[in-house]
């Protein structure tokens, strides 16, 4: 149990998310507050869920994620239950570029402003990574991904 996940979800109340989350990774998930390491459920993900300012307000932090579990597949399922849009990071270094996750499972970078706010990160100003923004452009951090801009992955996690 090496993973560690950290997760950004449009408009839900943290209450709906646990229940969803169990049911996307297929697994028990504890609240990070309620959890007592001496008697976690076998197999069990400790999860902290919290609302922030801003766009994506609602983040999810999974700890101890079994390694054989899909970070894709599972934020894709999670979409779809929730039916809702999802974010996660993406693989450059990027803090403003994340990977949108829909509910139909289809995933494409998108960038945000971010700001830094007393109650964390304020994403904004949400808007495609695409080869007709200069910003994604050429030499970018973009191109450096393994989702280049304008990559869409279609229906990732079947219905």
């Amino acid at each position: 149990m090496t993973e560690l996940w950290n997760w950004r979800i449009e408009q839900v109340r943290p209450v709906e998310v646990y229940p969803a989350l169990a049911e996307a990774l297929g697994r028990v998930v504890m609240p990070l507050a309620a959890a007592d390491p001496a008697r976690l459920p076998t197999y069990a993900v400790i999860c902290d869920v919290w609302q922030a300012p801003g766009e994506f307000a609602t983040i999810v932090d999974c700890y101890g994620v079994p390694e054989g579990l899909s970070e894709h597949g599972s934020i894709a399922t999670l979409a779809r239950l929730l039916d809702r849009n999802c974010l996660l990071r993406d693989d450059t270094l990027d803090a403003g570029r994340h990977l949108l996750v829909a509910p139909d499972g289809t995933i494409r970078p998108v960038h945000f402003d971010v700001r830094e706010t007393d109650d964390g990160e304020e994403l904004a100003d949400q808007r495609l990574c695409t080869d007709a923004d200069p910003r994604c452009r050429g030499w970018s951090q973009c191109h450096r991904s393994r989702w280049a801009p304008d990559s869409v992955l279609p229906a990732l996690a079947a219905a």
